[in-house]
């Protein structure tokens, strides 16, 4: 298993870029528009983890930034932690055979969404490319939110 970012959600990149670069001292790294989505991801490092966030994307810090406008209550700027696996079946198995419920199923054999017992979100993805797709996950519903 592999860290790889913690993500939260920004109201202004402009206001957010000033604070974590300028005067936090972390660099962008990387950077996603997405139209269909509608949202932009910034990924930003701490300056002794650039080489490594560039080469490997991680560790850092994921800014999320969604283009229609939405007020965050409740602690819901702050997203997820996410982690890499070698086998995401394998790891929800476990996770599951443990009592863990699987919000988001690996449905596609690349990411599934879990949450602490403190109801912290978190990511997990697969390290390759996408497994193929196997039951009980393909026909898996969501539970809950993730």
């Amino acid at each position: 298993m592999r860290y790889l970012h913690t993500m939260v959600r920004v109201k202004d990149v402009d206001a957010s870029m000033r604070f974590y670069c300028e005067l936090f001292g972390l660099e962008e790294v990387r950077r996603i528009e997405n139209e269909k989505g509608r949202f932009t991801l910034i990924f930003l490092a701490a300056p002794g983890d650039v080489p490594a966030a560039k080469e490997n994307k991680a560790p850092c810090l994921e800014l999320t930034y969604n283009w229609d406008p939405e007020d965050y209550t409740g602690g819901r700027n702050f997203g997820h932690l996410a982690y890499e696996v070698d086998n995401i079946y394998d790891f929800c198995q476990k996770l599951m055979d443990n009592g863990v419920t699987i919000n988001r199923p690996p449905r596609d054999g690349h990411m599934a969404f879990v949450r602490s017992p403190d109801g912290i979100s978190i990511e997990i993805l697969q390290k390759t490319e996408a497994l193929p797709s196997q039951e009980p996950w393909a026909s898996m519903p969501n539970t809950g939110s993730w």
